[in-house]
Parts: C-alpha cells; sequence; structure tokens
C-alpha cells in the first residue's frame, strides 16, 4: 500500500514539473493565411484563395487592376473627371445580375440565359463571364421609341461623363478583354456597339434631316480570328463625311485557351492598332488615303449607344475595360511580375520585450491549369521554387506601436533568427514574387511565431516561516524561471494585508536580491506575521543578460506563511 501511495506521489510531482515547465518557456503565436488577411493593414497585389489547401492562403492577386499601382488600369483610384480608365468589368461579383462598371460611369444588363464562373475558371480575378452560344436576344423600346435590340450582356453610357456617352467627341481611346472561346465558329460576335447620329441640316432654320447615321463597333469570329468592323464610326473634322475601316488578327485564336485582345486609337496620328496576346497583328489609319499624315477621322459617339457582349459566342470573357487614352499594350502574365507585399498591423505579444526566436512557416506554389489547381506543399526552408517564384519574409520589433525603429529583419522560415528582434509588439511582412513567365504564384498558409515571452517569473516554491526571538526566519524554493533576478519579501500583521514597517531590513515589501533564505529582524515579540514573496525580472532589456537596472517585472506571490516571535526562541 505505501508503494502505491509512494508512486502516486511521484506522478504528482513528475506533473506538476511538467506544467511548470511547458508555462515557462518559449511561446508560440500561430498566424493562417485567414487570420493574416485580417490583420493585414498594409496589402498591395494580394488576394485571399480558398481552392488551394483546405484553409485560406494567401496569393499574389490576379485582378492587377485592384492591386498595382503602376499599372494602366490603375487609374480606377483617380477621380472620375481624372482617370483615362473608362470603364471596367471585372467579372468578380459572382452573379450576373450583380455585375456592373467599377468606375460607376456604365450601367450593365444581364439576361438570365447569363452565366458567371469562380476563380478556377477566371483568368484573372475571382470570376468571369459566361456566355453560351445562344443568341437570346429580347427587345425593348429605347427612348426615341425605336427598337433595339440587347444581348446576353448590354451596357449603356449612365451620363455624358462616359467615354461613350451621348454625342461625346472621342479622342484617343483604347478596348480589352480577355476571350476564352469553346470552338470559335464563323460569326460568333464577340462585341457589338451601335450608335446613331441624327440627320444634319446645312441651314440653320431648317430642323434636322430625319435620316441618321448608322454607327457600329463589330468584333466577330472569321475563319479562327477575330474581325474589327467600324462603320460611321469615325467622321471627318465637320462630320459631315463618315470612313469605314475594318481590321483582322493574323494569329489563330485557339480554343479553350485564354487569350488577349486590345484594339487602340491615336487621334493625332489616325493610327488603329490591334494586338493579339501582347503583340500586334494589324495596323490600319482613319485618314481617307489609309496612311499616317491625311487628315484624321476622328470618333463621334451618338444617340442610344449600346454595348452588346457576347451574342451568339460561346465561352468566356473577362475583365473588359475600355481607356480614354492609348493605353499600353497589356502584360500577358496571369500573375504581375511586380508581385504583391503584406504587412500586418503591431501585433502585441504582451507586457515586457519579448524576444522573437524563429518564424516557422507552411506554403508552396500553385498554379491553374484547365480550370484544375496544380500546388506544390513544403513547410520552413527558403520559399524559392526552380520556376524563380519566392516569398521573402520580414520581421520587426518595437515597444511602441505606432513608432517602429527597428529595420526589417530578413527571416528564413524554421531557422533561428540571427540577431535581436525585441519588443512588446512585432510586425510582419511578406514579400511575394511570381514565377518568371508570370503563371505560377507562391502562396502563403501559415506564419508560427515562436518568442521568449518577457513574462514576469513564477512564484517560488515551499515557503517556510520559523518564529525566533523579535524575528522570523523565512526560506524559499527558487522560482524554476531563469530570468528570475532577485525576490520582493511581502510582510504584515493581517492576512492578505501586507504593509508591515516593523522589520529592521524596511517596510513591506524587502528586495532581498537573489537569496532564498532570509531573517526578518526588528518585529514584535507576541505578534503573528503574515509572510508571502514574489520573484521579480527586469522589463525592457536583453532577457539572456545580467542587469542591475530597470523597471522589475514583478510575478505572482508565493503561498502564505505565518510566524510569532517570541522571547527566548533562539535561532536555529
Amino acid at each position: 500500500m505505501k508503494s502505491k501511495v509512494y508512486l502516486f506521489f511521484i506522478l504528482y510531482l513528475f506533473f506538476q514539473g511538467s506544467v511548470s515547465l511547458f508555462c515557462i518557456g518559449e511561446k508560440t503565436l500561430s498566424l493562417n493565411g485567414d487570420a493574416l488577411w485580417k490583420i493585414a493593414n498594409y496589402r498591395m497585389g494580394i488576394a485571399e484563395a480558398n481552392l488551394v489547401r483546405s484553409n485560406p492562403v494567401l496569393v499574389i492577386s490576379t485582378s492587377d487592376t485592384a492591386q498595382n499601382p503602376h499599372s494602366h488600369t490603375r487609374e480606377v483610384l483617380k477621380s472620375a473627371e481624372e482617370s483615362p480608365l473608362d470603364m471596367l468589368l471585372s467579372f468578380d461579383e459572382g452573379r450576373p445580375e450583380n455585375f456592373r462598371d467599377t468606375n460607376g460611369r456604365y450601367k450593365v444588363y444581364s439576361l438570365p440565359s447569363l452565366s458567371a464562373v469562380d476563380s478556377r475558371y477566371a483568368r484573372t480575378g475571382t470570376g468571369a463571364v459566361l456566355f453560351t452560344g445562344s443568341n437570346n436576344n429580347t427587345t425593348a423600346a429605347s427612348r426615341n421609341s425605336k427598337e433595339t435590340t440587347y444581348g446576353p450582356l448590354t451596357v449603356q453610357a449612365h451620363d455624358r461623363s462616359a467615354l461613350f456617352g451621348e454625342n461625346n467627341h472621342i479622342r484617343d481611346f483604347t478596348l480589352e478583354f480577355w476571350l476564352y472561346p469553346q470552338n470559335l465558329e464563323n460569326g460568333e460576335q464577340i462585341l457589338l456597339w451601335i450608335s446613331s447620329i441624327p440627320g444634319q441640316s446645312t441651314d440653320k432654320s431648317q430642323r434636322p434631316s430625319t435620316a441618321s447615321t448608322f454607327q457600329r463597333i463589330l468584333c466577330l469570329a472569321s475563319k479562327n480570328r477575330l474581325q474589327w468592323s467600324f462603320n460611321g464610326f469615325f467622321l471627318s473634322p465637320d462630320a459631315k463625311k463618315s470612313l469605314d475601316l475594318t481590321i483582322t488578327g493574323k494569329t489563330a485564336v485557339v480554343p479553350k485557351t485564354w487569350s488577349h485582345h486590345l484594339i487602340r486609337f491615336d487621334a493625332i496620328t489616325g493610327m488603329l492598332e490591334y494586338a493579339v496576346n501582347g503583340k500586334v497583328e494589324a495596323i490600319d489609319y482613319a485618314t481617307p488615303n489609309r496612311r499616317e499624315g491625311g487628315e484624321v477621322y476622328t470618333p463621334i459617339a451618338g444617340e442610344d449607344g449600346m454595348f452588346v457582349l457576347g451574342g451568339g459566342f460561346s465561352g468566356l470573357m473577362d475583365e473588359f475595360i475600355i481607356h480614354g487614352c492609348i493605353a499600353p499594350i497589356s502584360a500577358m502574365q496571369k500573375y504581375p511580375l511586380h508581385g504583391g507585399r503584406l504587412e500586418t498591423a503591431a501585433i502585441d505579444l504582451g507586457d515586457g520585450s519579448n524576444g522573437v526566436l524563429k518564424v516557422d512557416a507552411s506554403g508552396g506554389r500553385m498554379s491553374i491549369k484547365n480550370a484544375r489547381t496544380v500546388s506544390e506543399y513544403k513547410r520552413n526552408g527558403r520559399f524559392l521554387f526552380p520556376d524563380n517564384s519566392e516569398m521573402q519574409i520580414f520581421i520587426r520589433g518595437s515597444n511602441n506601436p505606432y513608432r517602429w525603429d527597428m529595420a526589417w529583419h530578413s527571416v528564413t522560415p524554421g531557422v533561428d533568427i540571427e540577431g535581436t528582434v525585441i519588443g512588446r509588439y512585432i510586425q510582419i511582412a511578406v514579400d511575394f514574387y511570381p514565377s518568371a513567365d508570370g503563371e505560377t504564384s507562391p502562396y502563403l498558409e501559415e506564419l508560427r511565431v515562436t518568442y521568449y515571452p518577457d513574462e514576469p517569473p513564477l512564484p517560488p516554491a515551499q515557503l517556510t516561516a520559523i518564529a525566533i526571538d523579535g524575528a522570523v526566519q523565512l526560506q524559499w524554493k527558487n522560482s524554476p524561471d531563469s530570468n528570475t533576478r532577485g525576490y520582493l519579501v511581502y510582510y504584515g500583521s493581517i492576512a492578505d494585508d501586507y504593509f508591515g514597517e516593523d522589520a529592521a531590513l524596511g517596510i513591506s515589501p524587502i528586495d532581498v536580491g537573489k537569496r532564498n533564505t532570509v531573517t526578518i529582524e526588528g518585529l514584535k515579540n507576541g505578534t503573528l506575521y503574515y509572510f508571502r514573496v514574489a520573484a521579480y525580472s527586469y522589463k525592457g532589456t536583453d532577457i539572456t543578460a545580467e542587469y542591475q537596472t530597470g523597471s522589475r517585472h514583478i510575478g505572482e506571490f508565493s503561498r502564505e506563511a505565518r510566524a510569532r516571535p517570541l522571547p527566548g526562541i533562539s535561532k536555529r
């Protein structure tokens, strides 16, 4: 029976010691992709993805228009009056009825036959529009009571602030979009813009002629290429003559493959230029002699103008954009080569100057091929992959969440940090870079920060008090914390009220340094005294060094001990 009791006692001490050691040592802060996203106070070119791992991860954003400050499409940040970005349809809203122009200059209407797809199928951002191939047009009465045909997706200028607003004189412009055709049969209509300019009379006393100039921009499939026709769109300076232009690409558009199409007009030279996947395919001039140097015909938008997208087209479209300028031919990479960056807000590790030991990370790289997410996963080490996609992780510390005097410290995940990163607050930054061809992005799933908390030391154990003549002898077991710098003895003549003033060593509490035995002399015989002891460390200093100065970081009390000094009791 005695052996069982003894065994139980040994196990009790073991588990008590295990708990204590667990509490004293390092601590770990875990931040997964979703948590990082929520505490990020700065993010540029970064998006949250849900289809790579079971938990959300952070990747480079494919929607350059929302993140890249250097992109021409980033002009959406400017005011409507100053921005050369006239219209942006990202199709990221998830449902066709929610499609909208990010710039707010155009109204968007969709038919029930229209569908939307998610990021697995989109070229950029979180969605794209899916056209079924059936025209499914309906009709509605326009403001001039004429029958106007609407297609699966119709876009109309909200007011004259839009580039294609009623009666606007258009100078430079650019149209661009991504296309993913199912088959691309002849005659499939990708884009149509229609309008009309009322007839004019040379005699101002007469009413305008009822004859109108029909205007049209038509982009359709022809022999696996896209053909652009401009009818009644380019007008002479006196607006009495129009010029029809047709321009066709040279490169075949491959079905079930994303391709980028951009057509732009220079009002100074009259050059109309068509590019596919970043390469110029055809050039024409809106001049009578169809060469540079002649009189330039420029566009004037007529009345009741509208864009009809996807009439008879079967496939996907993404990022339909209109610029009021000669926009650069966009980079064709899925992920912008400049990558992205995320910085967290200040993370509070708790009172004191905590020391960061290392940062662990899990993540990898991912790409989307044929609507399937392909990923490679790894933990720790340098996140540099053979295709040159990579992530770099930085950390810095401070005792002030609004002032960061410490420079960013580059870390290799899983490797102890070289140098010192200390502070109550830390901040983490991650730079993301895509592969050399821009088709692969690194992703970050989780960060784990291991640090040594600058917490007050644990209380000493087994405090005992032995009464003697005019004094009490105290003894205790040292605090298990290695950062303990000394002990404070609290005493008083009332339980839980340690404001004693009788001791020769001074009023309560008494700093006894690193001793774990002390005699408190000068006490009154016959008075019952109560004692507790607390360990302390120093705040605001290196956790591994010995310091004799600094503000004390006082831990919790030990258990209470009591003793009554009596005359004639000698020291033991």
